[in-house]
């Protein structure tokens, strides 16, 4: 399981890349790779919260973010095992 961090150095861009942002977004939670994410209050960056094999296909997912593409945003990638989660969420730690 990894926790995706992004930090915005560029609102004008964060905002115009918004709609392709939450695209790319829609794309891996329609995989099953993504569980959660948002924006981080305030709004000087996100979170998202990702189920991938190992860290080599998470960089490379960030890679495809829009706001990654157009420089408007620096990621910290945090891989952590899930020991304890509500039942709901059971199936996601495999």
């Amino acid at each position: 399981m990894f926790l995706i961090i992004i930090q915005y150095k560029d609102i004008e861009q964060i905002n115009a890349q918004l709609t392709a942002h939450r695209e790319f977004l829609d794309r891996y939670y329609s995989k099953g790779q993504f569980l959660c994410s948002g924006a981080q209050k305030p709004r000087t960056g996100g979170i998202i919260v990702c189920q991938a094999k190992d860290l080599s296909v998470v960089e490379q997912i960030v890679k495809e973010d829009p706001f990654h593409i157009h420089q408007a945003a620096e990621y910290t990638i945090v891989e952590f095992e899930a020991t304890k989660s509500a039942p709901e969420l059971s199936g996601w730690f495999k």
